[in-house]
């Protein structure tokens, strides 16, 4: 599934990049400044997705890495507690 999300975002980043840039070039050419603006919004949108993706990859690798020191503390609990039934 992970390839599938990376797809999506970066589907997602060049339909708001393209669309940021027409509606903007439309914009000088019709002299329309609402339509320009939507295309600076449409722009603001394409950057808020790339800086949501990469703190979702950042919070993803901070997970990991806790769930890595969970599986190793309770690897030590586990050896513990052989240890102290093989000496009972």
């Amino acid at each position: 599934m992970k390839p599938v999300g990376r797809a999506l975002t970066t589907f997602t980043v060049g339909f708001l990049a393209l669309d940021a840039l027409l509606l903007g070039y439309l914009g000088v050419v019709l002299s329309r400044p609402l339509v320009l603006a939507s295309g600076g919004v449409c722009a603001v949108a394409a950057a808020l997705v790339v800086v949501g993706w990469r703190r979702y990859r950042r919070a993803l690798v901070e997970l990991e890495a806790a769930r890595q020191a969970i599986r190793a503390e309770l690897e030590s609990i586990r050896d513990l507690l052989k240890q102290h039934h093989l000496h009972n």
